[in-house]
């Protein structure tokens, strides 16, 4: 057999077998377990990063060697079609966003097929075409019926770049997450998802996630934020009460002001008349975004000249204007305790409001807030008392006087749905002037978005397309406009991993194929989905579970978030100029150099730093398994070779076969419990220099080699699939690897020969030995007390009894 490792011709023709035979295409099989893997769906943004490089690497491992374990698995692939950078491009480019996207599936697609990965492209879906969204389309319907979405005019994040409203989660520091440009404040008419009638299930079922990193669980649980307190009012005289909540009403008594957001209705009705106040807000309104940008800003403030009355002790309280309340958080009102809160002790030295001590007597604020829970004082007839009872007391005394009751609030707010830009499903309403928003009949579905656009700026083209808005009322008959908005692409991905079960079901969202292929048993993708795809895809699984369409109460059962490829130190971004081209570097070494570096390189979630010697490296690994091979096959052309008789095994033969088998068992764990595959490879490249160094020619010596052989390449073929292809076929093999099981591990090769036990005398440690497993008692007595070490210690003594626990100890007890 020829020694050159010729990449480009053995990946070409791995390739181009398993497409022939269809080897990664599947059905249900109730005969076999099933096992469902996915990746989370490239945006078709043009080219593949190594950060997809990686991800789908990781999928396509976890997906190989659960077929070699007999599992019926499937591994499909799609594309996230929608978004703004489409029309972005189209803008640059001057093409329609679905002829850049297409070009770029198209193009993304082959290098997906050259990476090797198994795909079931029958089940590729696209979500830009209308045979996916259709689907949304119709489950918007449905859910709109049940009042599960609604529209209302609402205070939103603008992004003045995008021209578009952005959802909380989509603000990353007060900035838009794919413009990076300063968001804004703008109240529009918006469609929202009452993802907050889900949030106690979406907390509680959090619970049930055993296979997700306690990480993502806790961000989950931090957002959706669930607390349990006391909801206040605070009346004004002659105008409309404050109502706050507060989880702190054991600090009611410290109450010395309200601080309530810039966009409260009470700080607009300040600011009508106060010029002052009317530069505040404007102010406000440039840097104020979300909770996380409100940790970092300074903190600061406007008295707005209204004042409110303390609930028990009836004193008035000056209500001050911030720019650090959210109006989307509770009510856009907190009370403020500034003795006993970081932020309001800061805020009332700032600008001089009384600041009352009314927990922990003993403790000098002059150092600071005091934060921790106590004992009452200064607090009337609730001194003396914990937390708790004054929690429970204050609570009674508020709701005899009408003036409070206990809540539980969540953080989480109703997801915001609709975009103001073109590329995206459209929202399938009418909207009447006299019948007010009207859903689409379901016969007319689709609602198809026009692709053949041209675009001058970044408004959407629809707006201007009365053949597309203009339409009937399918209520009353009269002239009415289509809803132009579209929406946000997170509505697309957010199901995606159910349709995969059935995507050629034109009659129905989803079938009982959802029902034998869902849960996913095994999801990849970056940690930065952690609360923005991951959570909504939570909630539609409960949404699609309630219409009936599937049965389980979470999508994905096992949850693996890898780590950013690197370069320099900081992620590959093509704004950065540091990006590593997948296509070149598959031309160069081949892609199973190019996935066996990118897995090698760190565990999957920790970030890697990219490494072009590595990437050698990794060659040149390959490069060795192809000589092993060849050479084995040159060496024995000429012998028949039997199968191997461990009985007629040497010293040598036992000590390598017993380091294959026990490589095989670290091999199995890393890659099935603890996916640590830069250590499995670590061990196989260890089982192939221990091979390349044996080179005997006897007839067990043989049989070793290809038993060993046969194990290495089994264990390499789900990271470096083409390689291991080829070379199973050369070795004369009529299955392809593909097919094969796991190797399986011969129990007796790992049995020691001899063990080690301890040595005493009198009970005391006096030697260690090496002996034969369960060796005669006899032989092993005269052994010790032929011992050197032994033997001055038992000299001129009488020997009492000696005492044998076999394969552990002896003990020798002397006079």
């Amino acid at each position: 057999m020829n020694l050159k490792y010729d990449v480009q011709k053995i990946e070409e023709q791995a390739q181009k077998y398993w497409q022939e035979k269809k080897s990664f295409e599947v059905i249900e099989d109730s005969s076999k377990e099933k096992y469902y893997c996915l990746s989370m769906f490239p945006y078709p943004s043009g080219r593949l990063h190594m950060g997809h490089v990686r991800n789908y690497s990781i999928g396509d491992v976890i997906s190989r060697f659960q077929r070699m374990q007999g599992k019926n698995v499937m591994q499909p692939i799609g594309w996230d079609g929608f978004g703004l950078p489409a029309e972005n491009a189209a803008l640059k480019n001057k093409e329609s966003p679905a002829k850049w996207t297409y070009k770029n599936i198209n193009y993304m697609k082959t290098q997906l097929n050259q990476l090797g990965f198994g795909y079931d492209w029958s089940r590729e879906i696209t979500t830009c075409h209308p045979n996916y969204y259709r689907w949304e389309q119709w489950l918007f319907i449905k859910l709109f019926k049940k009042n599960l979405i609604y529209k209302k005019k609402a205070i939103v994040n603008w992004d003045p770049v995008d021209q578009t409203v952005l959802a909380n989660e989509q603000v990353i520091n007060g900035r838009g997450w794919r413009s990076n440009a300063l968001i804004e404040k703008k109240e529009i008419p918006q469609w929202f998802m009452r993802i907050t009638n889900y949030a106690e299930e979406l907390l509680n079922d959090l619970d049930k996630l055993h296979g997700w990193p306690d990480s993502v669980k806790i961000m989950q649980k931090n957002w959706i934020g669930k607390s349990v307190g006391l909801e206040i009012i605070f009346s004004r005289r002659n105008s409309d009460s404050l109502i706050i909540y507060t989880t702190r009403p054991d600090t009611l008594m410290g109450v010395t002001y309200l601080a309530i957001s810039f966009e409260h209705p009470l700080a607009l009705e300040s600011g009508k008349n106060n010029y002052q106040v009317q530069s505040f807000i404007e102010e406000c309104r440039t840097i104020q975004t979300s909770e996380i940008l409100n940790e970092i800003i300074d903190k600061k403030g406007i008295d707005s000249g209204f004042k409110c009355v303390h609930p028990i002790t009836n004193k008035e309280l000056p209500i001050w204007i911030t720019n650090f309340v959210l109006i989307s958080y509770g009510t856009g009102a907190v009370m403020s305790a500034p003795a006993h809160d970081k932020r309001d002790f800061k805020f009332a030295k700032k600008y001089g409001i009384f600041i009352k001590q009314v927990i922990n007597k003993n403790e000098n604020i002059d150092k600071g807030p005091i934060i921790n829970k106590g004992e009452l004082f200064n607090s009337g007839e609730f001194n003396g008392m914990g937390f708790d009872q004054a929690c429970e007391s204050i609570a009674i005394v508020l709701i005899e006087k009408n003036l409070g009751n206990k809540k539980i609030n969540y953080r989480l707010r109703d997801w915001g749905i609709s975009r103001q830009r073109y590329w995206g499903c459209p929202i399938p309403i009418i909207n009447c002037k006299y019948c007010g928003s009207v859903t689409v009949k379901i016969k007319d579905l689709p609602v198809i978005l026009p692709e053949k656009v041209k675009f001058y700026d970044v408004s959407s083209p629809i707006k201007k397309m009365p053949n597309f808005y203009q339409t009937i009322c399918p209520q009353c008959g009269s002239k009415a406009r289509r809803e132009t908005d579209t929406f946000d692409t997170f509505f697309e991905s957010s199901w995606y991993f159910a349709r995969y079960t059935c995507n050629n079901n034109n009659n129905a969202m989803l079938d009982k194929r959802a029902d034998y292929w869902l849960e996913v048993d095994q999801y990849i993708g970056g940690v930065e989905h952690s609360i923005l795809h991951l959570l909504y895809a939570r909630f539609f699984n409960k949404l699609l579970r309630d219409e009936g369409l599937i049965k389980y109460d979470e999508p994905f059962k096992n949850l693996l978030t890898q780590g950013m490829v690197l370069k320099n130190g900081v992620k590959m971004s093509k704004s950065k100029g540091n990006t590593v081209d997948p296509t070149k570097m598959i031309k160069k070494y081949g892609a199973d150099t190019v996935r066996l570096f990118i897995l090698f390189a760190a565990p999957p979630i920790q970030d890697l730093e990219w490494n072009n010697s590595g990437l050698e490296g990794a060659h040149r690994f390959l490069k060795k398994v192809y000589r092993l091979v060849s050479v084995y096959i040159n060496d024995t052309k000429e012998y028949v070779v039997d199968h191997l008789n461990i009985k007629f095994l040497n010293k040598t033969q036992k000590y390598i076969r017993k380091k294959i088998h026990q490589n095989l068992v670290k091999i199995t764990d890393d890659i099935n419990r603890r996916y640590t595959f830069n250590t499995a490879i670590s061990i196989l490249m260890e089982s192939v220099d221990i091979m390349n160094k044996f080179t005997k020619m006897d007839t067990q010596s043989i049989a070793l080699r290809s038993e060993s052989i046969n194990i290495i390449l089994l264990t390499l073929s789900p990271i470096t699939p083409h390689i291991c292809h080829h070379l199973w076929l050369k070795l004369g093999n009529k299955n392809a690897i593909i097919n094969e099981t796991w190797p399986k591990v011969d129990l007796k090769a790992l049995v020691e020969n001899k063990v080690q036990i301890i040595v005493q005398v009198n009970g005391k440690l006096r030697d260690k030995m090496m002996i034969m497993i369960n060796i005669d008692s006899k032989v092993l007595e005269s052994k010790v007390l032929k011992n050197k070490n032994i033997i001055k210690f038992i000299k001129n003594k009488n020997i009492v009894k000696i005492i044998i626990i076999h394969n552990k100890l002896v003990n020798v007890v002397t006079k």
